[in-house]
């Protein structure tokens, strides 16, 4: 089963990525899906440092989460990634993310960081589909 994380503002956070730790030990698929340009999209946007990531890839190798997990937007929309891919949730700090992930109607289910009880809305996806 699939879950994903938006980097910045969200798996950045100590007690989220904490949590992502967890999943990944019970067996979940982990995704990063974020907004951001990847090192090879760089060339396209001068002002990205070749380091520029160092942060997100430091936090995926603490948590296990493959390179082949990570997914760079550059500023696309993350539905245009997540549509149609049974995600079974992506917890995000956008609400513009979240509103375009609803309105789409794609069964990933868009959850907000920022709500107090972010982490039982996760496990509460999780458990409708164990």
């Amino acid at each position: 089963m699939k879950v994903s994380f938006d980097y910045d503002g969200t798996l950045a956070l100590p007690h989220v990525e904490v949590f992502a730790k967890e999943l990944v030990d019970k067996g979940y698929e982990v995704w990063v899906v974020t907004s951001r340009v990847s090192e090879d999209d760089s060339i396209l946007h001068p002002w990205v440092k070749p380091d520029w990531n160092k942060d997100l890839w430091a936090s995926c190798e603490r948590i296990g989460i493959p390179e082949n997990q990570v997914k760079f937007t550059s500023f696309a929309d993350k539905i245009e990634f997540l549509k149609d891919k049974n995600y079974l949730f992506h917890l995000d700090d956008d609400l513009y993310e979240l509103t375009a992930i609803m309105e789409s109607k794609d069964s990933c289910q868009p959850l907000n960081v920022g709500h107090f009880e972010w982490k039982e809305n996760c496990l509460e996806v999780l458990n409708k589909n164990i």
